[in-house]
């Protein structure tokens, strides 16, 4: 009995400190969540978390441009005045005027069902929307979108499954394609790129049709940019130091 009588406080003090290691090291969150075997749940929660991110960070933005629009010193003013020049060519300015438009879609269901094709010519790609992408950058537009979503430079587009994510958030196809630029200029761009032309045959192949229009707009709306600003530079180094 006096084992026990030394024992058992011995355990009740192990298990506390085991749970309070376990609380201090989720800092709140599930240590084993459970399996997330539906997709479409897990790309809405992903997408309302970025969201969430984008909204508090354009307040923060908000916040910062009117703090530094109260400072009276000359050189901030200065410097202010240069980065309100170069906001539009960043993508930080709403943009829209006459363009083009391109939709990139999967061949139809039907085809993918019958078709010998390698399936990896039945659906788009993220090489193929970058292929229109800077096919358009190259012929002069002056602001393009994907699904909507300006393009900055810090933007990229990558495959996540059967989707294409821009900014943190995947979108499924079709992918749209919208440039403000001279539409005749942005065509004929487009007109002599050999990728495209090679991706275009394929979309004229019955056997493998993968989708493709092109039509000229007269307005094209192109948003200034409102995601997160992940900006990273980098700085030479002193000879000194190395």
């Amino acid at each position: 009995m006096r084992k026990w009588r030394i024992a058992t406080p011995l355990v009740f003090g192990c298990a506390g400190m085991l749970f309070w290691s376990s609380a201090n090291s989720s800092d709140g969150t599930d240590l084993r969540p459970g399996r997330n075997d539906d997709l479409a749940s897990l790309v809405r929660s992903e997408s309302k978390q970025y969201q969430q991110l984008e909204d508090r960070a354009a307040e923060l933005n908000r916040d910062v441009d009117r703090l530094t629009g109260l400072v009276q010193d000359r050189s901030v003013r200065t410097e202010r005045r240069k980065a309100e020049r170069l906001a539009g060519p960043a993508g930080f300015g709403h943009v829209q005027g006459s363009g083009l438009r391109v939709v990139l879609s999967d061949s139809p269901s039907e085809v993918r069902e019958t078709s010998d094709e390698n399936i990896n010519l039945l659906i788009v790609h993220q090489q193929d929307i970058q292929a229109v992408v800077n096919a358009m950058w190259r012929s002069g537009a002056r602001a393009i979108t994907v699904q909507g979503q300006r393009l900055v430079s810090t933007t990229g587009i990558k495959c996540a499954g059967n989707s294409v994510e821009l900014q943190g958030i995947p979108y499924p196809q079709p992918f749209v394609i919208e440039a403000v630029g001279d539409p005749d200029v942005l065509e004929a761009g487009i007109d002599g790129d050999p990728y495209l032309s090679y991706y275009r045959s394929q979309a004229a192949d019955p056997s493998i049709a993968i989708g493709w229009e092109m039509d000229q707009s007269e307005r094209v709306v192109a948003p200034a940019y409102s995601g997160l600003r992940a900006l990273e530079y980098a700085t030479a180094l002193d000879p000194e130091d190395s």
